[in-house]
């Protein structure tokens, strides 16, 4: 993964702003245990995302991979907008990761729904059996969770494997 990547997920993750000498300890200790990772220094990976968040943030580091040609691995558990991930060319999927889809909220529009921008923004990177199998089940319609196991969408709906991460 290049630095830049790096450090522009650093500040998604942190929220630096370069304000406070207490921000910039914990981005300089940020930057040295991503570094550190074998998980971040081979690959980006969707466990500091897990929880989901603001879309637009989440598409700004699906753009930098997908100019990078970097891999990145979805796993443990990733929610809400951290699915958009897989619309990252590189991406891979763990056989346990666990995602969790539902309807975007347009926080503008003040709606939610699959025909908001927000779900649309994460329809969109779907490949089109996934984006189908949403629709077709309601699954985008309501901010209920749908949980779906990466086995189901490396087997049904073809996203790649990760590999396993090799020892140290």
């Amino acid at each position: 993964m290049s630095w830049r990547i790096t450090v522009d997920l650093l500040f998604v993750v942190t929220g630096f702003k370069g304000r406070s000498m207490f921000r910039q300890f914990w981005f300089g200790a940020a930057i040295l245990c991503a570094l550190a990772s074998r998980a971040w220094s081979a690959a980006g990976s969707s466990v500091p995302f897990a929880d989901g968040g603001y879309i637009p943030d989440y598409l700004k580091i699906v753009r930098q991979y997908n100019a990078s040609g970097d891999e990145f691995r979805i796993e443990g558990i990733c929610k809400s907008a951290c699915t958009v991930f897989l619309g990252i060319r590189n991406v891979c999927v763990q056989r346990d990761a666990q995602l969790m889809f539902h309807a975007g909220h347009d926080l503008a529009e003040n709606r939610t729904g699959p025909d908001s921008r927000a779900s649309q923004a994460l329809l969109s990177r779907y490949n089109e059996a996934l984006r189908r199998y949403l629709l077709e089940g309601h699954h985008m319609d309501t901010e209920t969770f749908h949980t779906m196991e990466g086995r189901v969408l490396i087997e049904r709906f073809g996203y790649r494997e990760c590999s396993p991460v090799p020892a140290p």
